[in-house]
């Protein structure tokens, strides 16, 4: 791989290969390219956007432990969860625009070394309150990591190679929510609940690295904004009242939003209602999990290129809507148990792997001077959505299989709704 080369502010630039030279020759002003990054610098994007999913399911299994050896409560240890993820909301929209002015090397490390010291106050925690705090500014760094990489792969690619490369990248963080849970039940075996964060302390360090050494700055001074918080808000303002943009943002929040549902809802309503035990359960969820990953890579590597994104778009936004309703149908008209809805929601998570891809490629392609104020807004519009959500299957007091999928229903509907009102042309 050519070494880097070094800009007139110091920061590492991306240089072309040969490849990329020859394609831009016919246009030599395109900013964007189309080749593909080296596949160690995919596996480490890939990585970077799982390290939410990794820090926020890995230490799972040992929250009993926790509270136990920190004489707390268990609505106390919930509040770890919670501060991670209000982190990750406060820190997308802090990166993502800091990385527009700053280019995107600089924040992602600064992140990234702020996230390894987060996660090592979170193992040497004495008390609840310390954990608490940790987790909060676990959160806040780790978010540089996930909008920043969506905001790298923006500055190279564009359209279809765009979506493709997403697509790749999906099916690595993917990985993270299955393998998280199951990854900290095996440090159990052999350390402690304060092992687990000393195993984020060590991932913190092996992606400093990996971002210290494979990943070049994708973001040139001259396609950088300048100017302080006026400049941002007006960025963020901006991109706001972009309706095409918004139909997109609004589309992928949504769509998330019933994914969320399915997460955050399945585990007590398919235990709870329909009494499998934790281990079929962890086989319904494999098996969806799979289902979303084989969706992901067949939309990146043959949908896109057979089929226009509107269409792919629509399709998988209905596909969506008509897993709720069957769920729905499943429980109050045909009462078919678990039968028939484990296959509605196995649709749901395919769904999922053409929805999101297209939806969040798209909001990126809007937006390809402020790429980084775009992710952010991205994934702040999907965390906040994901925490409305969540409770939501438990309306009432009970877990209701019904109600999640009335939630993915309404979900699905104002999705498909946003699409098809606000990204049409004209």
């Amino acid at each position: 791989m050519p070494g880097p080369t070094v800009g007139s502010d110091g920061d590492q630039t991306l240089p072309l290969r040969p490849q990329e030279v020859a394609a831009e020759t016919p246009q030599p002003a395109a900013p964007f390219a189309t080749a593909p990054f080296a596949p160690a610098t995919v596996i480490t994007l890939g990585s970077l956007v799982a390290l939410g999913p990794l820090t926020t399911d890995l230490y799972l299994p040992a929250l009993p432990d926790l509270t136990a050896d920190l004489h707390s409560t268990a609505p106390a240890a919930q509040l770890t969860l919670t501060g991670s993820l209000i982190g990750m909301v406060i820190g997308q929209l802090l990166f993502g625009p800091l990385s527009d002015r700053l280019g995107r090397r600089r924040p992602m490390l600064a992140g990234l070394v702020a996230y390894t010291v987060a996660s090592a106050l979170c193992a040497f925690a004495g008390s609840m309150p310390v954990l608490v705090a940790g987790r909060l500014l676990q959160g806040v760094a780790g978010s540089a990591a996930l909008v920043i990489a969506r905001a790298v792969v923006r500055d190279r690619l564009e359209g279809t190679a765009m979506i493709r490369f997403m697509a790749t990248m999906g099916l690595i963080s993917g990985l993270a929510p299955i393998v998280a849970p199951l990854a900290g039940a095996q440090l159990l075996r052999v350390t402690d609940w304060r092992g687990t964060f000393v195993a984020l302390v060590v991932l913190g360090v092996a992606l400093t690295a990996a971002c210290a050494f494979g990943v070049r700055e994708t973001l040139p001074p001259e396609r950088r904004h300048g100017g302080g918080l006026g400049t941002t808000v007006r960025a963020i303002g901006g991109l706001l009242r972009d309706r095409v943009f918004l139909g997109y943002l609004l589309t992928s929040t949504f769509a998330f939003g019933a994914l969320f549902a399915y997460v955050g809802g399945s585990s007590v309503v398919l235990q709870d209602v329909y009494r499998i035990s934790s281990q079929t359960y962890s086989l319904v969820f494999a098996v969806n999990s799979v289902a979303l990953l084989a969706a992901t890579q067949l939309n990146g590597r043959v949908l896109v290129q057979r089929y226009s994104e509107r269409t792919l778009l629509v399709s998988g936004l209905t596909v969506a809507a008509l897993a709720g309703a069957s769920v729905v149908l499943c429980t109050t008209v045909w009462d078919t148990g678990l039968a028939g809805v484990w296959p509605a929601l196995t649709l749901l998570m395919a769904s999922m792997g053409v929805i999101l891809p297209s939806a969040n490629g798209q909001a990126l392609t809007m937006a390809p001077h402020a790429a980084g104020s775009a992710s952010a807004l991205l994934g702040t519009g999907t965390f906040l959505c994901g925490a409305v959500v969540a409770p939501l299957s438990s309306l009432g007091g009970h877990p209701s299989a019904t109600v999640l999928g009335a939630v993915v229903l309404g979900c699905a509907l104002l999705a498909l709704a946003s699409f098809l009102s606000l990204c049409r042309k004209g």
